[in-house]
């Protein structure tokens, strides 16, 4: 939640895939950062009284006419700017250098030679790896800048025209393939900028609950609590705040992980260590009758969204009329869903989209609007949440029903449940730096002849899955180590009933998802 005193420093996005990247990385860097489409007008960005701006990369070409462009005034306000990619190219265009297609295309990790007496690249050696990804180049640069890194392809990989606060680099400092990246990007913002650093997750809770006490008052808040991360710690931001003015409504569809129901109700129930209004609903039964004879992935998760939402209205109007309804939504939900920068259609979020027309209710709070992922979690360690809330794994809405091919039953949601347990448990063995983003066990529909104790078995295949992304947007499989794998498939094989056989998916994203439906 940026006050007006809050200093930051503005992205503005060309489409370029790493948006949320370059903002979360300058976060990291202590100062807080937000992302808006190129296409808001000068008034909307000046109003946000950046300390500096950057232009994110994106995939056109800065020389065409119908190619993304800004008003040049915004290279006169005095404001530092720094172009990525695109961004520099656009910069470079704007300014009267040249930019054209590239004798050679640069895709990948480039030795560059830096200039390190540029306050971009203070502190770094003058040959650093980076990751380039461009068909085109900037053959010369504007008049008034100075050139201050190249490659053998690309003459200007980087440039700066110090006396206007202007700087361009050609490659992505912002992706962990470029060493030392976050140096540079951190460079800009002090060095350059003059920031002080004041962007800090303990300050950021103090303020918030703080500002949710002056807004709700004496109102009553009412609150989805799905037991995943960003709603917990909503939940938890909340009930801080208004205590007994919160209550909370938890669905238990039968679909969860192994034990999830427990741990959500000793943190938030009776006992617990929140003083807040706690209701949890057992629906199990309702969802397996709904689910009964369904097998189409997209059919499942209607059924579960539609049902959830009748459990969610009915408890609702028990409570009465309330006049908040409070959401876990984060930020990239909001950039996601159009209302923040430019890579507008990626997917939908119910949390930022039609508000629900079933409780009664002034207002909509959402206090984690401004935090991505790890934030959300560095702010729930801040407010006492347990480290098992706070480091859970993404999980869908739908729950373990997508990580069931086929017909949703008790068995198999069972089944699923202990072998994901078992699976989770070896894998966290490893150190923290070696573990996935990402792991999960999922029930494949298809069934094998086996032999156990001498006897011919007919059951089914257990699918593992570890991917490694920092987008969720695209993902790697993580290469566990072959004990990890053969402990946790000779586990399961062992101690869950009817699993014959153990798989792993060495798929990437693209071409599959991360989930199996």
């Amino acid at each position: 939640m940026q006050t007006k005193e809050q200093e930051m420093i503005l992205v503005i996005d060309f489409g370029g895939q790493y948006n949320q990247l370059i903002a979360r990385r300058v976060r990291e860097c202590g100062v807080y950062c937000e992302i808006i489409s190129y296409r808001a007008s000068l008034d909307k960005i000046k109003a946000k009284n950046p300390k500096g701006i950057i232009f994110t990369g994106g995939p056109n070409s800065a020389y065409l006419e119908d190619s993304p462009t800004i008003d040049p005034e915004i290279y006169t306000w005095g404001v530092p700017v720094l172009g990525i990619c695109y961004g520099s190219q656009l910069m470079m265009h704007m300014l009267g250098g040249n930019v054209c297609i590239a004798p050679e295309r640069e895709y990948g990790k480039t030795v560059v030679d830096l200039d390190v007496t540029s306050p971009m690249f203070s502190g770094l050696s003058d040959k650093n790896v980076c990751w380039m990804s461009h068909n085109d180049y900037i053959e010369t640069a504007a008049p008034g800048f100075e050139i201050v890194a190249h490659t053998p392809n690309c003459p200007v990989a980087a440039a700066q025209d110090k006396a206007r606060g202007l700087y361009c680099v050609q490659f992505h400092p912002e992706v962990l393939h470029t060493d030392n990246g976050t140096k540079m990007l951190s460079n800009f913002v002090y060095n350059v900028c003059g920031c002080a650093g004041t962007w800090k997750m303990d300050s950021f809770v103090e303020e918030t609950v703080k500002a949710l006490k002056a807004k709700i008052g004496s109102g009553k808040v009412l609150c989805a609590l799905s037991g995943g991360v960003d709603s917990s710690v909503c939940a938890a931001m909340l009930a801080k705040a208004i205590g007994k003015q919160l209550t909370c409504v938890f669905v238990d569809h039968g679909l969860l992980r192994k034990n999830e129901r427990e741990e959500v109700c000793s943190v938030f129930g009776e006992g617990g260590q929140f003083d807040s209004n706690f209701i949890c609903v057992d629906a199990r039964e309702r969802f397996y009758g709904k689910l009964k004879g369904v097998s189409a992935p997209e059919g499942k998760r209607k059924i579960i969204g539609e049902e959830f939402i009748r459990v969610f209205e009915e408890e609702a109007k028990k409570i009465g009329a309330v006049d908040y309804l409070a959401q876990g939504t984060i930020y990239p939900d909001v950039v996601e869903s159009g209302l923040g920068g430019e890579s507008a259609t990626i997917k939908s979020h119910h949390n930022v989209g039609g508000l629900p027309d079933f409780v009664d209710f002034k207002e909509i709070v959402e206090p984690l609007r401004d935090l991505f992922k790890d934030e959300v979690r560095q702010a729930g360690r801040e407010l006492g949440l347990p480290e098992y809330l706070v480091a859970r794994q993404p999980f869908p809405g739908p729950g373990l029903a997508i990580r069931i091919i086929g017909e949703v039953t008790p068995e198999k949601v069972a089944i699923v449940q202990d072998a994901d347990a078992i699976y989770r448990e070896e894998v966290d063995k490893l150190p923290a730096a070696e573990r996935p983003s990402q792991y999960f066990a999922a029930l494949t529909n298809m069934r094998s002849v086996g032999v156990m104790g001498d006897e011919r078995t007919y059951d089914y295949a257990i699918a593992l899955r570890a991917v490694t992304t920092t987008d969720f947007m695209t993902a790697e499989v993580t290469m566990l180590p072959p004990a990890t794998i053969t402990t946790a498939a000779n586990r399961i094989v062992n101690e869950v009933k009817h699993i014959n056989r153990v798989l792993f998916d060495y798929t990437t994203k693209p071409p599959a998802t991360i989930e199996f439906e």
